[in-house]
C-alpha cells in the first residue's frame, strides 16, 4: 500500500522514490488545475511546495499542464484495471475482514492477463510486490494453475476479464481464479503485515531495511 511503501522502505529505495514522485506529479497537475478558480490557494501550495518547478517563481508562471509521455506505458493501465478487478473478488470473498490476515492466491491461465500480472509481480510469491500491494494481502503467489494442497473448502472466486489494447486491434478474454487463505505467520511488529516468523521479530523484509538504516 502507499502508507507501506513510504514509511517502511528504506529512504532510498527505488519502490519509495517512485512512490514520492507519482505524489509530486499529481499534486503539481491538482494545483495547477485548479490555480484558475482558486489563485490565492494555488499559490499558497506552490511556494509551499518542497521541491522547486524549475526556475519558475510562482504557479501562473509554470505554464498550462503538459504530462509527460513517460506516464503512458503500453499494457499498464489495463495491469492496474486486471488486479483491481481481481482485488475486488478477493475483498468480497473475506466479507470486510482485515485483508492482511490473508494470503492470495491468483490462478490465470497462461496468456496476455497472465503476462500483465508478472509485471507487476516478477516473483511466484511475494509480499512486497506491485501486485500484492494492489491486492491488500499480506502476500500474493501468482500461478497458472491451482496448487494441488489448496483445501477441498477453499473458497475459490472465478472470473473474467477482457484486455482491450492498441485501440481494439489487441483483444483478449482471459479467466482467473482468486484464493483468499488465512496466513500462518505472525504479524511484523513494523509493517503490520503477518510475514514475520514471531510477533516480537520483524519480518525479514522489515530486518534487511532496519540493519541499512544502522549502516549508513
Amino acid at each position: 500500500s502507499l502508507s507501506c511503501r513510504l514509511y517502511c522502505e528504506e529512504e532510498k529505495d527505488p519502490k519509495r522514490r517512485s512512490c514520492q514522485t507519482v505524489l509530486a506529479e499529481a499534486l503539481d497537475v491538482v494545483v495547477r488545475s485548479f490555480a484558475p478558480i482558486l489563485p490565492h490557494l494555488a499559490e499558497e501550495v506552490f511556494q509551499h511546495l518542497p521541491y522547486k518547478k524549475g526556475k519558475a517563481q510562482g504557479v501562473f508562471r509554470t505554464g498550462w499542464i503538459n504530462a509527460s509521455s513517460a506516464w503512458k506505458k503500453p499494457g499498464i493501465e489495463e495491469a492496474i484495471e486486471g488486479a483491481c478487478a481481481m482485488r475486488d473478488a478477493f475483498l468480497g470473498s473475506i466479507s470486510g475482514k482485515n485483508a492482511l490476515e490473508y494470503e492470495v492466491v491468483i490462478v490465470i491461465e497462461p496468456g496476455l492477463l497472465f503476462e500483465l500480472m508478472e509485471a507487476l509481480q516478477a516473483e511466484e510469491t511475494s509480499s512486497v510486490s506491485q501486485l500484492n500491494e494492489l491486492m491488500m494481502a499480506s502476500q500474493t503467489t501468482l500461478l497458472t494453475e491451482l496448487p494441488k494442497e489448496t483445501p477441498a473448502d477453499a473458497n475459490i472466486i472465478k472470473g473474467t476479464f477482457l484486455i482491450n489494447l492498441e485501440g481494439g486491434d489487441i483483444r483478449e478474454e482471459s479467466s482467473y481464479k482468486v484464493v483468499a487463505l488465512p496466513v500462518a505467520k505472525a504479524k511484523c511488529p513494523r509493517c503490520r503485515r503477518y510475514t514475520s516468523d514471531s510477533a516480537s521479530t520483524p519480518c525479514p523484509r522489515c530486518l534487511k531495511v532496519i540493519a541499512g538504516k544502522g549502516s549508513t
